[in-house]
């Protein structure tokens, strides 16, 4: 791998954007910024926030145009990113605030042109790498702060959102607002130190230590979706290892079985859903939920195929989302389901827009990570497990940090097993991939 992979354009400025330090620094950077956005809105407010987004996209278009020569247009982005997002660009024509709709767009569209330029300048190991240092420090700051607010101070930290329950063994919400939230990075974060530790990228008690800080503000978080989330992701990383020990002969079938044991299980999870509830002790929280989707669904009937317009976060002073916060008197900022807010925002064409994006990234990164020797394939597959069973609680995939790693993902996914990679084939030599720090999965190690 060489250190500076050759630089689109002449001079010092380009030779430092092109360089692999220049790319680590910025993917450090973007994973940082979008991962602390809570605390940076909280102490510095959101102009301060959308500043460093905006300075990261210029940067990243500098980094895009300073390395041209190695990204072929074609297989940029995957297609159902593009058109998933230009149907989200379309509905700002049918929403009741076009200015707020074009606005969270324009946040849409920001981060996942973040999101591309760190899956064409940096390969999965060398993304896992720089997510994993940054969740080390965000999470143990996480829980120093906890420390001081429940423990050595005995006040909650209310401008961070931070209740100062940590004596009491939680609920916790760390740096990240609330407690599904943290949850649901302590997950991500397992994965992804888990992949360290077997790719032997870090020393081993610095992996160690890793699974301990992130499994503790997991189980800390008293959120019940990690529950789920575990058990998703524990269900997924045993379907995969009995992909990748069986014979190639042999992958077809099995992989049809274990998709009809997805979709029995989805079955039986829905029949069984009130004794499940009842075990995770989450009753409750989740009649709450159901009776919120349930009026989702009934003023979806008003648009049903184009939705109400693209807004992400909820607009509480907006039509559709201060009818449901008043008939239910509540002041939700989503629909806490990704599948139903895109459904109420975008219509039923945006539903399966969302869903084919979803889908195909997962059916190609499991392909390659069943066929691949390398255990770091595995890392975009289970990501996206998370993200996608994480959806029918929260809508935390459709902004922030889960929009940027499902975007992140799906580049990462449409990077091999794509229709783009015949027709773009005469340029994968001297294209993305060639150098060793291009990014594409065959500029990676086995190791």
């Amino acid at each position: 791998m060489t250190d500076t992979p050759r630089a689109a354009s002449s001079g010092w400025l380009g030779t430092l954007l092109a360089s692999a330090s220049f790319a680590r620094a910025f993917t450090l950077v973007v994973f940082a910024t979008v991962f602390s956005a809570h605390a940076i809105e909280r102490t510095a407010g959101r102009v301060t926030y959308v500043t460093i987004v905006a300075g990261l996209c210029v940067l990243g278009v500098a980094v895009m145009v300073a390395r041209r020569r190695e990204l072929s247009l074609l297989r940029l982005v995957p297609t159902t990113v593009v058109v998933f997002v230009a149907w989200a660009l379309a509905s700002i024509f049918w929403s009741e605030d076009p200015a707020t709709s074009f606005w969270s767009w324009v946040s849409m569209a920001a981060l996942a042109f973040l999101a591309v330029v760190i899956g064409h300048v940096r390969d999965t190991l060398q993304t896992v790498r720089a997510l994993g240092d940054v969740l080390r420090v965000l999470l143990a700051v996480s829980l120093a702060l906890e420390v001081l607010s429940g423990i050595l101070l005995d006040i909650p930290f209310t401008f961070l959102g931070i209740q100062g329950r940590i004596a009491e063994l939680g609920p916790v919400q760390g740096i990240f607002g609330t407690r599904n939230l943290l949850g649901f990075v302590a997950v991500m974060a397992l994965i992804t130190f888990l992949i360290e530790y077997r790719t032997q990228s870090v020393r081993p008690g610095v992996s160690v230590v890793s699974v301990v800080l992130a499994g503790g503000l997991a189980a800390l978080s008293d959120s019940p979706t990690v529950v789920v989330l575990a058990l998703g992701v524990g269900l997924a990383v045993g379907a995969l290892a009995l992909v990748r020990h069986a014979r190639p002969e042999r992958r077809a079938g099995l992989q049809l079985a274990l998709g009809a044991l997805v979709v029995i299980g989805v079955f039986v999870g829905y029949t069984a859903r009130h004794p499940i509830i009842a075990l995770l002790g989450a009753g409750t929280d989740f009649s709450m939920r159901v009776e919120l989707w349930n009026y989702m669904v009934d003023l979806l009937r008003q648009n049903p195929v184009q939705g109400f317009g693209w807004f992400g976060v909820w607009d509480q002073g907006q039509y559709p989302f201060n009818a449901i916060n008043y008939w239910l008197r509540t002041d939700h900022a989503t629909g806490l389901n990704a599948y139903f807010d895109v459904a109420l925002q975008l219509g039923w064409v945006g539903l399966v827009l969302f869903l084919a994006l979803g889908a195909l990234a997962l059916g190609r990164s499991w392909l390659v990570a069943g066929e691949r020797r390398s255990v770091v394939y595995a890392w975009t597959p289970l990501i996206l497990v998370t993200l996608l069973i994480d959806s029918m609680f929260e809508s935390f995939t459709l902004t922030g940090l889960g929009w940027l790693m499902l975007v992140l993902c799906a580049v990462r996914a449409g990077q091999s097993r794509s229709w783009r990679e015949k027709l773009d084939s005469g340029t994968d030599a001297a294209g993305p991939g060639a150098a060793g720090d291009s990014g594409l999965p065959h500029a990676q190690g086995d190791g």
